[in-house]
């Protein structure tokens, strides 16, 4: 398990840990008569977080699609019982939208979401009344996790959650999602290309590249020779840290 779960993961039982909350077989996607994803299976265990990794186009967003039931395909694709799925979307255009984190809110729920807000570690009383196109590109982040998770589903799929917001705000984000584990048993799926992310708030790693690269523990990503085997390419560059920030954050090449 990688190191920024245990702490949270301590907490879950072992028996609901170790159940699978989804399980993909041999699945296959073809659009415009070109194949997009090839035999791909894998599992994701309940209450565990799993990180999509793989260059551009190698599939990733339509696995997710896949998992929404947008995207036809051949395969198999079985989520447990009574399993409810949220998706925080990579881009969410605010500027024309002149309305309130409160009315934001109300579109989806009609009850008290001031739980979600404190879920997200946010303020509900000072947030709900700021405008949408105001909020820091961290709080927006987080505002859309409280959005999925505001009619309570135990599945959350995220897609490449932090890639326009500064290096603090990104570990915030990630924090949250480890809180949401731990405290409300939700399962996590996201796609990244940070190895930072990765390695410190995932518990296990999929690689695509159209087909199944590495499907394992995401600790083993610290082996260079294996993002070499994921990625095709030369050494991994960094990107510049935030003088602050204690662990550098290298980055997977698009």
């Amino acid at each position: 398990m990688a190191h920024g779960l245990r702490h949270a993961s301590s907490e879950i039982p072992v028996k609901a840990a170790s159940e699978d909350i989804l399980t993909v077989s041999n699945l296959n996607v073809v659009l415009d008569h070109h194949p997009v994803l090839e035999d791909v299976s894998f599992r994701v265990r309940r209450q565990t977080t799993l990180a999509i990794v793989g260059p551009n186009g190698a599939g990733k967003t339509t696995l997710f699609r896949v998992l929404l039931g947008l995207l036809p395909y051949t395969g198999k694709v079985e989520w447990s019982e009574k399993v409810k799925v949220g998706y925080v979307p990579q881009h969410f255009a605010v500027t024309d939208v002149p309305i309130s984190v409160g009315e934001f809110l109300a579109i989806k729920c009609k009850t008290d979401y001031r739980e979600c807000l404190d879920s997200v570690g946010l303020d509900g009383k000072d947030i709900l009344r700021k405008r949408l196109n105001v909020l820091s590109g961290g709080e927006m982040q987080r505002i859309l996790i409280a959005w999925a998770i505001v009619d309570r589903p135990n599945v959350l799929l995220f897609d490449e959650p932090t890639s326009s917001i500064d290096i603090g705000s990104q570990d915030l984000v990630y924090e949250t999602l480890n809180a949401l584990e731990a405290r409300v048993g939700i399962t996590v799926l996201l796609i990244s290309h940070d190895i930072h992310t990765v390695m410190h708030y995932s518990d296990s790693t999929l690689a695509l590249n159209r087909g199944v690269i590495y499907f394992g523990e995401s600790r083993q990503l610290s082996d260079p020779l294996l993002l070499q085997k994921i990625f095709g390419v030369g050494p991994i560059h960094e990107d510049h840290a935030h003088p602050e920030h204690s662990h550098s954050a290298p980055r997977l090449p698009p």
